[in-house]
């Protein structure tokens, strides 16, 4: 399966919020998925990444996520990318880069700051594709 497909194809139920998509990952085998709905449930804790590592962690039964990826649409913000830290996942593959708010290299790297980070980091993954899922968001609510 491909995951980053499946993190895009889970974005686009982001329904109103900014479509980022986060499938975690273990073993081969799909833990959890996740979308932002920060607007649906006014949280702004409610970003893809974060659900994804609480769906996880449930799942697991722990908040340990060793062995674990994470495949997001686009690049962690500081929020999520500590948490991924945190987490103990293993690996992060994105899509966009932000640099704006990217926590993995656009605009700060996380990993340079968590002492012992061993998080393997790969952006650009199906970049295009993810790119375009933005861009099409943003001119709809801007209505071009």
């Amino acid at each position: 399966m491909d995951f980053m497909q499946l993190a895009i194809d889970t974005a686009k139920n982001s329904d109103g919020d900014i479509p980022v998509g986060a499938v975690v990952v273990k073993d081969g085998k799909i833990i959890s998925t996740a979308f932002n709905t920060r607007e649906k449930d006014n949280d702004i804790t409610s970003h893809a990444e974060i659900l994804a590592i609480r769906q996880a962690e449930q799942r697991l039964e722990n908040w340990r996520l060793d062995g674990c990826e994470i495949y997001v649409t686009l690049e962690p913000c500081p929020m999520c990318g500590w948490a991924i830290l945190q987490s103990r996942i293993k690996s992060v593959y994105f899509g966009s880069y932000d640099t704006n708010y990217g926590a993995f290299s656009s605009k700060i790297d996380l990993r340079e700051i968590h002492n012992g980070a061993k998080l393997n980091v790969y952006g650009g993954i199906m970049e295009k594709e993810c790119d375009k899922l933005l861009d099409d968001f943003f001119k709809t609510l801007r209505g071009h």
